[in-house]
């Protein structure tokens, strides 16, 4: 496990900051609205939640947070990459101390402003954390290990999970709170869909006279494959070649500047892909 001091530095920052932004959140719009987040921290609400209204204890957020973790961060640690989990604990563990810290306070008391702004925290801290190469833990670690060493498609797993949280929540505390946990939870994931680009899929066809050069471009710019066929223009019947390559989303910009220097002639569509099957190039995690 290589230290670069500088990246390493800003991504230690990053993790930190949206552990500060989760804990905030947690202690106004989530309490407030006594709403109940997707994946472990709804888990560990919802425990908190249960001993306050059986027992009439307060159990802290850390121990319930840290403990429902270690299992998580154990498979991050084991099969997914070592600095990728240590940075995913630094942010869970920023989270769930300054959650028991930070003071609550009540923003407001309109129980779909707190749904929709608190998802929008919820989205910027979680995308915060992707961009630093980290997560913020929970089933995140699980979702990854399934989807990059099992090829196990992780959206209907994590769904419901969800589903099974917000249906004791809603059985025990009312299902209005429940509902407005999944206008949170949509709010939550459409922001981190608007931030973060790196799970999303980009399909570029590139018509050209330079398809190797194109492709050796595309390769070195993002480690991605390309498939060449032969086509003809409509109006001048000339040859020419296309090159049709998907590629992560955050990796457009580099790579269409880099195709642009191989062939500035080469015209290039780039093109939303909502599905992929078959073999894609995923980054390791470090």
């Amino acid at each position: 496990m290589t230290i670069d001091w500088k990246r390493d530095g800003r991504r230690i920052l990053a993790v930190v900051l949206a552990g500060a932004l989760m804990a905030l959140n947690i202690k106004s719009f989530v309490r407030a609205g006594d709403l109940f987040p997707g994946g472990v921290t709804g888990l560990s609400v919802l425990i908190q939640r249960l001993a306050e209204k059986f027992w009439g204890v307060q159990l802290p957020y850390s121990p319930i947070n840290l403990l429902l973790n270690a299992f998580p961060v154990y498979v991050g640690f084991r099969f997914v990459g070592k600095k990728f989990t240590l940075l995913s604990l630094l942010n869970i563990i920023a989270t769930s101390v300054l959650t028991d810290l930070f003071p609550g306070f009540v923003i407001t008391e309109d129980p779909l402003l707190i749904a929709v702004f608190g998802g929008i925290l919820s989205g910027t801290a979680v995308s915060m954390c992707l961009r630093a190469d980290a997560t913020s833990g929970g089933t995140d670690f699980i979702a990854i290990y399934l989807s990059q060493k099992r090829g196990v498609e992780t959206w209907n797993l994590v769904l419901g999970f969800n589903v099974i949280i917000l249906c004791i929540a809603g059985y025990f505390f009312g299902w209005e709170e429940a509902l407005y946990s999944i206008i949170f939870q949509f709010v939550s994931t459409q922001t981190l869909h608007a931030l973060y680009r790196s799970y999303q899929k980009q399909t570029l066809f590139v018509v050209t006279k330079k398809a190797q050069e194109v492709c050796d471009s595309i390769h070195d710019a993002c480690h991605h494959g390309a498939t060449i066929s032969v086509v003809e223009g409509s109006h001048s019947h000339e040859p020419y070649r296309m090159v049709y390559s998907v590629i992560s989303g955050e990796d457009v910009k580099p790579t269409l500047q880099a195709v642009k220097e191989a062939d500035p002639e080469a015209f290039v569509n780039s093109i939303h892909s909502t599905e992929v099957r078959g073999h894609f190039y995923m980054k390791p995690k470090d």
